[in-house]
């Protein structure tokens, strides 16, 4: 009987420590403005790519650590604008990130030139933005960080829907 009694105790715990507002485990819908601190903007739910809002689950690691950390507490129609250093973002540019390799390897559709952004497919399916950086006749170097990597983030969000 003690073990039910303990069970029962830790899940009202649990009960106290759910937050009013957003919660982990929710899914939620909201627009954004991403803009870099130059006040360029690098992404918006608004632009022409997107023109619709962001849907996730937070917690469930689909955006930026830093990201899913700001909406917690929010709620419905709430607006908010905050920052995300890079280490909550994209990390830090890494050097180690820069290959070269044969320019026989890059699709020959167009000719390779340094500040081009070729999309490299990785192994899991996914898309990658790849910068050229440096071309000669038989190597082309790649930059292989994110685009935002070592960037300081600032969004502008407001909560449209939360579901459980």
């Amino acid at each position: 009987m003690a073990k039910v009694r303990d069970s029962k105790e830790k899940s009202e715990k649990k009960e106290e420590i759910k937050q009013e507002g957003i919660n982990n485990g929710e899914y939620i819908s909201l627009d954004y403005e991403g803009r870099l601190e130059s006040g360029e903007i690098f992404d918006s739910s608004k632009h022409e790519d997107h023109s619709h809002p962001l849907e996730f689950q937070v917690g469930g690691g689909q955006v930026i650590p830093g990201f899913e950390t700001a909406v917690l507490g929010m709620k419905k129609g709430e607006e908010k604008e905050f920052s995300i250093d890079p280490e909550r973002a994209y990390g830090q540019r890494n050097e180690k990130l820069i290959q070269k390799v044969p320019r026989n390897a890059v699709p020959s559709d167009r000719e390779p030139k340094a500040g081009m952004t070729l999309v490299i497919n990785t192994p899991n399916g996914q898309k990658f933005p790849v910068k050229i950086i440096d071309v000669d006749k038989d190597f082309i170097s790649l930059d292989l960080n994110h685009p935002l990597a070592g960037k300081k983030l600032i969004f502008k969000i407001k909560i449209l829907e939360i579901k459980n």
